[in-house]
């Protein structure tokens, strides 16, 4: 088939958005289909990936953080590309500006259209003190993905919240995770001993340091006897997180084999953020053979089985986080037994097999639906 993929963030851009384009890229080149990838313009934006050519647009920074770029193309420059182009599905990767062009200008040809739903914005809103704009961000939202043939979720929760605000048309579609690069094998004993001179176990977290995540709720955490904290990631929150942790280990930002043997060799892992639409560190984690710890809520209640891969604790109570994290600091073998089900509780959630789920989706879109039928959801 023929997949024009519009996005809001691509290379040289590192995030969740990107890398689901890249993984989709890849397994569109290598099952021989054909696509373009339209993205904002940047000065290091690739002209080709995964053999496919990369068409960029007019954009300028946004003033609040200058990573996002805002597509200043309008629709019917969008809708004369697709018209010359003529894909059989076009694919609009977390949908703001650009992919909100994009959906106006496929519905215009006539089009199917697959609209990812990505970052619950409407709620960060409300965590940066902004909560008077959570309204109008969920109608915003609305009308973005009411034009979609078929918006896609990544979490029962995420479709869920969708459908309460008035989301027609929307089914689940998760996000894979490298079973080979994340491996309980890439644990490195020297490593961890470095990090826990005194035999401690280590308690981790990964990700963006931004209030949205809410990583101070580690402080719960900080004199927990026998353990330590690592915190791998950056963000804006850096300086003040280090304050409150003083006596945590800080990696910084890390990529590649570098990340995958920094999470492994960990003991436990904790994402305390309660506004995730999926987690992808999350699932990371537990391919790399760690029970995880997060609030009951969002994308977590998918990935983690309590009392098997992990813990749930409801949102906001961090006594309960502290109580589960003593519980499995306290017993290595129950911890042991969490760990070997946490990798086999997303074996099959690699990046083909979860590439393979959205290509049905894309057939789902691709012929017409009959009157009152169900979503599919090939899972």
């Amino acid at each position: 088939m023929r997949v024009a993929i519009v996005t809001e963030s691509f290379l040289p851009q590192v995030n969740g958005v990107v890398n689901s384009v890249l993984r989709l890229a890849q397994h569109l080149s290598q099952h021989d289909h054909e696509a373009i990838i339209v993205a904002p313009d940047d000065d290091q934006v690739p002209a080709q990936y995964a053999g496919f050519d990369v068409i960029t647009l007019g954009s300028v920074a946004f003033p609040l953080y200058t990573d996002v770029k805002l597509g200043l193309t309008p629709s019917f420059v969008i809708e004369r590309l697709l018209a010359d182009w003529a894909p059989d599905v076009v694919h609009v990767a977390a949908p703001f500006i650009v992919g909100y062009n994009a959906l106006l200008a496929a519905a215009r040809l006539s089009l199917p259209t697959v609209a990812i739903y990505q970052t619950d914005v409407p709620s960060f809103a409300g965590r940066y003190g902004l909560g008077f704009l959570e309204a109008l961000a969920w109608h915003r939202v609305r009308d973005i993905h009411s034009l979609a043939t078929l918006t896609l979720a990544p979490s029962t929760q995420a479709r869920d919240q969708l459908i309460a605000h008035g989301v027609p048309r929307v089914a689940i579609w998760g996000r894979g995770v490298d079973t080979d690069l994340f491996d309980p094998a890439r644990r490195r004993d020297d490593r961890h001993d470095d990090w826990a001179p005194q035999g401690q176990s280590l308690i981790g977290y990964m990700g963006r340091l931004a209030p949205e995540k809410q990583v101070s709720d580690l402080t719960v955490l900080a004199d927990l006897p026998h353990t330590r904290l690592v915190v791998i990631g950056d963000g804006p929150s850096q300086e003040a997180l280090r304050a409150q942790l003083p006596d945590a280990v800080f990696l910084g930002k890390l990529s590649g084999l570098d990340l995958a043997e920094a999470v492994a060799s960990l003991d436990l892992f904790v994402h305390p953020g309660e506004l995730e639409t999926f987690g992808q560190a999350i699932q990371e984690a537990l391919a790399s053979g760690l029970p995880v710890l997060a609030p009951a809520r969002g994308g977590p209640l998918d990935l983690i089985q309590p009392g098997r891969n992990g813990y749930l604790y409801p949102p906001g109570e961090l006594d309960q986080l502290r109580q589960r994290a003593a519980e499995l600091v306290g017993d290595p073998v129950r911890r042991q037994a969490f760990a070997q089900a946490a990798r086999a509780s997303v074996t099959q959630r690699t990046w083909p097999h979860l590439c393979d789920q959205l290509l049905e989706h894309y057939r789902s879109v691709m012929r017409p639906w009959a009157d009152g039928e169900l979503v599919p959801d090939p899972r």
